[in-house]
């Protein structure tokens, strides 16, 4: 697939115990089915080939020898299919039956990896049965005799092709179609590598290479899929048997979605489910595609099918370089098995969220702005416990994020049990300002319960106009820029005459944009909004507003949110309504949010970051208005970086920042050029 993405399929089909043939016929169809849905990679559960709940049957000679004659014509239907298969079966080496996966491709069988662990306790008792693979390795010939190799086992490749058509009766297939398919057939597969320590590496997909685990390797201390990882798999692969009981789900599922956490790689895990034995256990067919830590896709339980999922090799791979506790362990003892399989150019389907930084759930989307309003809160709480600070100054606009910075000075106050009087919220009306905002401020300000000052800046912005010689009629960045200054020149000094700290208001979008003015509103003591996007902004005030007590503070927090963002540094329309609005200089929040998280979280490559920023706002922008304003924010990220570079502190709320002292240590004068030209080309 495109941009680093690959598909991948985890399937559970419908097994008939002991019955080979029937179930190699499944298998074959549902390989046929994945390849031609575009996926690269499809895993089916633990022993497929056989049926996991044999029992004692499994060592019957009869069962071991027909489940390698299946494995030897599913892998010579893969011959020119551009996927590769993982099934389960018993295999004999050596003497001893081991639990295994065997991986194929292309009419090949590129490699069999064996159990580790073998269960024995409570339902499961395997080592009755097969060997642990721990320590075993060599090389297998997987051998059938052309003379015996018996066809009247049903094993009919057009007969699986429509399950609702089956008949019952196996036995009847099609001889000349059989011999057809044998017109190529080649008696045995040599020096197949066998043991648990191989890396299957696809050369021709960037940063994809996996390796296998069995079932009950999972749920051991250190599973073997940790030693995969370090030694360079980013894709773990789990042939799994695990039966239904009531809770197992939920704890199955943070298993996989854990490991896949811990070893910064993606899981793809196949269950088995319908068919297999219900003497005692009932399986439900669980199959779970993870992403570091993030369930993709899942099957519907106590169903069978395939269940597909979009691996984002490049999201692992950023993780990986970004992590300096991730050290590769390369161990001489792996054995490293190419796989020639070519990467598709069909589109993905993954749902790309277009508000990362904002939880989908309103409970979870609660929970995360709670979290972070006390993050917020405590950050402040320090500064003003260390610094024995009694008093906040704070510039209230009656936008966005001065109700945000106020909203959390006040919760700061509270936990210091400081009386909210000893908040100074100052309204600083001038050229720009409007009667909604204005309002909107006298009344946040009055139900809060803090102290107002007003000062009106355009008699002292006049003078200073007449000072350096500027035209008051000419609305440039002059223009604009003086009203900021002179906002946080009378912070500042309210601050001084009562021993307080300016709290700063912007946040984190306005810093990755550099909108702000370089030692105006760029500037404060403690910057409470630093790490918030603008995005999240919106969603901590509502929060705010539908948690607190007072009727009257929630609509006027609504109304802030329902009023345009803007810096007001222009006259108002004739009408008195906001005529400077933020987003119809810079481009959407939205969208800034969205390349934010992606270039600074993984550092994805810009052709990338458009990529998948088409996907999530399909319907809503067009490709060239989203290449427009990314275009936009790499210009303004690199030439700002100087706006961050001094940075006043503040609390890290979420995975992105861009403080100087930690998240983002960058040049001032950095070149945009390459990344600029990524796009053009």
């Amino acid at each position: 697939m495109k941009n680093g993405f690959v598909k991948v399929a985890a399937a559970t089909p419908n097994v008939k115990v002991g019955d080979c043939g029937h179930n190699a016929g499944q298998i074959i169809n549902m390989i046929k089915e994945a390849e031609k849905n575009g996926a690269s990679i499809i895993v089916f559960p633990e022993l497929s080939i056989t049926g996991y709940t044999c029992e004692d049957l499994f060592w019957q000679e009869n069962l071991i020898k027909k489940a390698k004659e299946s494995l030897v014509k599913i892998a010579r239907q893969t011959t020119d299919k551009e996927i590769v298969a993982i099934v389960g079966l018993p295999f004999e080496f050596e003497g001893k039956l081991y639990n295994v996966a065997a991986v194929i491709y292309d009419g090949e069988i590129l490699g069999i990896v064996p159990k580790s662990f073998i269960p024995n306790y409570s339902e499961f008792y395997e080592a009755r049965h097969f060997a642990s693979g721990v320590g075993i390795s060599g090389e297998v010939d997987v051998v059938v005799d052309e003379d015996e190799f018996d066809y009247s086992d049903g094993f009919n490749y057009q007969l699986y092709l429509n399950d609702e058509e089956e008949d019952d009766d196996d036995d009847e297939f099609d001889d000349e179609d059989d011999d057809d398919d044998d017109d190529d057939f080649e008696e045995d597969f040599e020096f197949i590598p066998f043991g648990t320590d191989i890396l299957f590496k696809c050369t021709e997909i960037p940063n994809l290479s996996f390796a296998v685990e069995i079932c009950e390797d999972l749920w051991v201390p250190n599973p073997p899929s940790s030693r995969h990882a370090m030694n360079g798999a980013t894709v773990l692969i789990n042939l799994s048997a695990s039966d239904e009981i009531t809770g197992k789900a939920a704890y199955r599922e943070s298993l996989v979605k854990n490991q896949s956490a811990r070893c910064v790689a993606a899981y793809i895990y196949a269950d088995c489910g319908e068919g297999e034995s219900s003497t005692d256990l009932v399986f439900s067919g669980h199959n779970i595609i993870a992403e570091n830590g993030k369930i993709i896709a899942r099957a519907e339980r106590f169903s069978t099918g395939i269940t597909y999922g979009e691996i984002d090799l490049d999201r692992i791979s950023a993780d990986r370089r970004r992590l300096t506790t991730f050290v590769p362990e390369k161990d001489d003892e792996y054995e490293i098995v190419d796989v020639y399989i070519d990467n598709t150019d069909d589109d993905i389907t993954r749902k790309i969220n277009n508000a990362p930084f904002v939880p989908a759930d309103k409970g979870d989307r609660d929970e995360r702005c709670n979290e972070i309003l006390t993050i917020q809160a405590m950050g402040l709480k320090k500064r003003l416990d260390h610094t024995g600070c009694k008093c906040a100054v704070i510039g209230i606009s009656g936008g966005l994020d001065s109700t945000l910075a106020l909203l959390v000075t006040v919760k700061s106050f509270d936990m210091l049990g400081i009386d909210r009087k000893n908040i100074i919220a100052v309204t600083m009306p001038g050229f720009g300002t409007t009667d909604r905002t204005y309002t909107n401020a006298l009344k946040l300000i009055e139900e809060l319960g803090c102290t107002l000052k007003e000062v009106n800046i355009s008699e002292a912005v006049e003078l200073h106009f007449k000072q350096i010689g500027h035209d008051i009629n000419v609305k440039d960045v002059t223009y604009e820029n003086a009203q900021a200054r002179q906002r946080t020149y009378l912070l500042m000094d309210f601050a001084n005459e009562h021993n307080g700290m300016v709290i700063g208001t912007g946040d984190l979008s306005e810093l990755a944009l550099g909108w702000a003015t370089y030692n105006g509103d760029h500037m404060s003591m403690y910057g409470v909004n630093g790490g918030v996007p603008k995005t999240l902004v919106r969603h901590l005030v509502r929060y705010f507003g539908d948690t607190c007590e007072s009727e009257t503070l929630k609509r006027v927090l609504y109304d802030v949110l329902d009023t345009p963002v803007s810096p007001e540094l222009l006259p108002p329309s004739d009408n008195g309504k906001i005529s400077q609005k933020t987003e119809d200089l810079v481009g959407p929040y939205e969208l800034h949010d969205f390349f934010l998280y992606y270039i600074l979280r993984f550092g994805f490559r810009p052709k990338k970051v458009l990529y998948l920023a088409e996907h999530a706002f399909e319907g809503e922008y067009d490709k060239e208005t989203i290449l427009k304003w990314l275009k936009v924010f790499y210009r303004r990220f690199f030439a700002q970086q100087f706006k961050r570079s001094c940075l006043p502190d503040g609390p890290k709320v979420g995975s992105v920042a861009v403080s100087p002292r930690g998240d983002l240590r960058m040049p001032s004068d950095a070149c945009v050029r390459e990344w600029l030209s990524d796009l053009e080309n």
